[in-house]
């Protein structure tokens, strides 16, 4: 049996961690995730999804959080555990050399490489309309993303929002793994085409911006963000709970067509939007009839 030494962080990599505890050719002898972090506006100290995992299902498996992995106790303990391999699935931080010296490092990153390598693939390939998506498993180099690829799995897309896209991908990626670690011998790893390299920035609350130029883009970044940060108006008005009616025709952005039982339809210069609920700022979400009889807006008139 192969001993593993497992990195993650989010529910994405507690389910490639499920699948490496269900296989019988692995020992999962020790995990390594960030450190706890205060959540909320109470501030309540949260373990990361696979460390609570762990906890409530009481697995006797290490648990290391290294505030960096450059600390000499992150490396000490590692090579402690004397790994056959190093999993890494959304861990949050960049394995330094010494590390990737001590066995060999497979990362599962959820997107199909060299596309989107960075912090949030999964929300670009969404914004960004992909008709696929899917997920990597490469051998680790010093660098972001740009190892040398192991196998790959794809998904259609077809409509998903992020969370959706998520599960499906963790499921991909929990059943790669298994499948690269087992033929890891006989794989014969493929470069990454440098010139085909974009980068997923980091995602900030500002990138939840959106212009009503354009439904199909709109609808599409309201699928990539639907988590966080979520989509909004430069009024602030949020955008809580909306579909693409059509993409072509020709409007006013921002527009009130038409006012329905349940929902307005809102003209894009591009397309139309239903949207059925909002968010106006510092106030909870709310049906978005109730929003503009309180403001009084009929068809016509703008939504902003």
């Amino acid at each position: 049996m192969q001993r593993v030494v497992f990195m993650g962080t989010p529910d994405y990599a507690t389910t490639i961690l499920k699948g490496l505890l269900r296989s019988n050719d692995f020992e999962v002898v020790g995990v390594f995730t960030q450190e706890d972090k205060k959540v909320g506006r109470k501030q309540i100290l949260t373990p990361p999804h696979i460390k609570k995992y762990i906890l409530d299902n009481d697995l006797d498996i290490p648990i290391f959080q290294p505030k960096r992995l450059s600390e000499v106790d992150a490396n000490k303990n590692i090579k402690s555990l004397k790994p056959d391999f190093i999993v890494v699935a959304a861990y949050g931080q960049i394995l330094p050399l010494d590390i990737l010296n001590i066995a060999p490092c497979i990362n599962l990153h959820a997107s199909i490489l060299p596309k989107y390598r960075g912090a949030s693939p999964i929300q670009d390939a969404i914004k960004n309309m992909e008709k696929y998506s899917g997920v990597t498993a490469m051998k680790m180099e010093e660098g972001l993303d740009c190892g040398d690829i192991l196998g790959i799995s794809y998904i259609k897309i077809d409509g998903m929002d992020a969370p959706s896209l998520f599960d499906k991908l963790s499921i991909l990626a929990s059943e790669l793994s298994i499948k690269v670690l087992k033929e890891y011998e006989n794989i014969c790893a493929i470069k990454q085409n440098e010139l085909k390299t974009n980068y997923s920035k980091k995602i900030t609350k500002s990138d939840g911006l959106v212009v009503l130029d354009d439904a199909k883009k709109v609808y599409a970044k309201y699928l990539a963000y639907i988590f966080w940060p979520g989509i909004f108006l430069e009024s602030g008005l949020k955008l809580k709970e909306i579909s693409l009616l059509e993409d072509s025709s020709k409007n006013k952005g921002g527009e009130i067509l038409s006012i329905e039982k349940e929902f307005i339809v809102v003209g894009c210069k591009k397309g139309t939007l239903k949207i059925k609920q909002v968010q106006p700022s510092s106030k909870k979400q709310m049906n978005v009839l109730d929003y503009i009889r309180g403001k009084r807006l009929g068809v016509g008139d703008s939504l902003f």
